[in-house]
């Protein structure tokens, strides 16, 4: 079961890691775009901002959820 959740908890850090960085980098640039916008609605890279932050506590949380249940399968076998 310990081989199962390693590999899955590392790949979901991984995606965790990468939707913070593709959302940190959509901020960068929606700043940019809101120089150039008139501020009435939102832009591309806020949107896609929004979408990676929400990918990001996604991840996270499944990560976390897959920390638990090893934990549980590795405390009840002693």
């Amino acid at each position: 079961m310990i081989m199962f959740f390693v590999p899955v908890i590392l790949i979901l850090m991984g995606l965790t890691a990468w939707s913070l960085i593709r959302g940190i980098g959509a901020f960068l640039n929606s700043t940019k775009a809101e120089l150039d916008g008139d501020g009435t609605r939102a832009t591309e890279m806020q949107l896609l901002q929004n979408k990676m932050m929400f990918n990001r506590i996604k991840y996270q949380g499944l990560a976390v959820a897959a920390v638990v249940v090893l934990l549980l399968f590795t405390q009840g076998g002693r």
